[in-house]
C-alpha cells in the first residue's frame, strides 16, 4: 500500500483555503460563518437563547430593521446611500395611524403610508439624479424634512385611539405572526427583484461601473430613481410595522433605525463602494444584528456599550470589504 498517496483531509482543506485566499473564502462563506460563530456564542453565554420564545421574539424585533434593509440594499448597490430610513418610516408609520384614527379603515391606512413612501422615494431619487447631489446630503436633508414634518403634523403627540391597527405588528394567522408573513412577502419580492428581472440586472451593471452601464444603454438616472422608490416602499411597511407593533403613531419613532439597516446591509457582504451585494446576505446581516442586539440585552450590557459595538462593527465589516476587494484586485493582476 502506497501511503504516499493517502490524502490528509485537512489537506484538502487548506490547499482549497490557499487556492481561493482570504478573500474568496470571505465573500462566499464569512457572513454565514460569523452567523454560526455568534450563534454558538450566545447559546453557550445564556441558556435562555435558544428557546422557542426568545427566538421568536429576535426575529419578530428584527422584522422592522430587515424591511429596511431589503430596500436600501438596492440603494447601497447602486453605490449610493440612504439616511433618512428611520425619520422616513416614523412619517409614514405615523402619518398611516393618524388616517387609522381618523377613518378606522386599516386598507386606507395602510395605503397612505405607502404612497407617502413612494413620495418620498421619488423626490430623493429626482434631486439626486436631476441635480448631481450626493444622495448622503439630500438624504441627510430628508431626514429632517421628514421628522420636521411628522413633528408638525402631530405636535409631538402621539396618535391613538387606533381600532385594529395593531392587527398587523400584534396579529397572527394561526401560529405565524403576520409582520414575519410581511417580512416573508417582502424578503421574496425583494430577491426576485434583484435576481430575476431586468431592472435587478441594472442595478448591478449601474452599481459596478455607471459610465459602462450609461454607454451601453442603460438609463442610469431612472434606474437610480426606481431604486429609490422601492426603497420608500419599504421604509413606508416598515413603518407601519413599527407603528402598529406599539399600536401608536409616534412622531419621535425610528431614530437610529437606519444605522442598525445600514450595518446589516454591510455586514451581510453589500459593498459601500457598489456593484456587489445580494438579499440572502442582508437577511443574514440583519440576523447576525439581531443576535448581537439579544446577546447583549440578555447579559444587560449597558446600551452606551452596545453603540460602541455596532459601530466597531460596521467599521470592521467595511475595512473587510476593502480588504478583500483589494485582494482580488491583486490576484487578477
Amino acid at each position: 500500500m502506497n501511503l504516499s498517496k493517502i490524502r490528509n483531509p485537512e489537506d484538502g482543506i487548506l490547499a482549497k483555503i490557499k487556492e481561493k485566499g482570504f478573500a474568496g473564502i470571505y465573500s462566499k462563506y464569512g457572513t454565514i460563518l460569523i452567523f454560526i460563530g455568534l450563534v454558538m456564542i450566545a447559546s453557550l453565554v445564556s441558556p435562555y437563547f435558544l428557546t422557542t420564545a426568545n427566538l421568536t421574539d429576535v426575529l419578530k424585533q428584527q422584522v422592522v430593521i430587515s424591511l429596511l434593509a431589503f430596500g436600501v440594499t438596492f440603494v447601497i448597490i447602486l453605490a449610493q446611500i440612504d439616511v433618512s430610513l428611520g425619520s422616513v418610516a416614523a412619517l409614514t408609520g405615523t402619518m398611516a395611524a393618524s388616517v387609522m384614527s381618523m377613518t378606522h379603515s386599516l386598507a386606507l391606512a395602510v395605503l397612505t403610508g405607502i404612497i407617502i413612501g413612494i413620495a418620498v422615494g421619488m423626490l430623493n431619487g429626482f434631486v439626486i439624479t436631476k441635480f448631481n447631489i450626493p444622495s448622503f446630503i439630500m438624504t441627510l436633508a430628508m431626514t429632517t424634512v421628514a421628522r420636521g414634518a411628522i413633528l408638525l403634523y402631530t405636535k409631538g403627540v402621539p396618535v391613538s385611539n387606533l381600532g385594529n391597527f395593531n392587527v398587523i405588528g400584534q396579529g397572527s394567522i394561526g401560529p405565524i405572526p403576520i409582520s414575519i408573513l410581511i417580512f416573508i412577502v417582502c424578503l421574496i419580492v425583494s430577491w426576485g427583484l434583484l435576481n430575476r428581472t431586468k431592472f435587478g440586472r441594472r442595478i448591478y451593471a449601474v452599481g459596478g461601473n455607471e459610465k459602462a452601464a450609461a454607454a451601453s444603454g442603460i438609463d442610469t438616472k431612472k434606474v437610480i430613481r426606481q431604486a429609490f422608490i422601492f426603497n420608500g416602499i419599504l421604509a413606508a411597511i416598515a413603518g407601519i410595522v413599527l407603528m402598529s407593533r406599539i399600536n401608536s403613531g409616534q412622531p419621535a419613532g425610528g431614530v437610529g433605525y437606519e444605522f442598525d439597516a445600514i450595518t446589516a446591509v454591510v455586514v451581510g457582504g453589500t459593498s459601500l463602494m457598489g456593484g456587489t451585494g445580494t438579499i440572502v446576505g442582508t437577511l443574514i446581516g440583519s440576523m447576525i444584528i439581531g443576535v448581537i442586539n439579544n446577546l447583549l440585552n440578555l447579559m444587560s450590557v449597558n446600551s452606551y456599550w452596545q453603540q460602541i459595538v455596532k459601530g466597531t462593527i460596521i467599521a470592521v465589516a467595511v475595512i473587510l470589504d476593502v480588504k478583500t476587494k483589494t485582494a482580488k484586485v491583486k490576484k487578477k493582476v
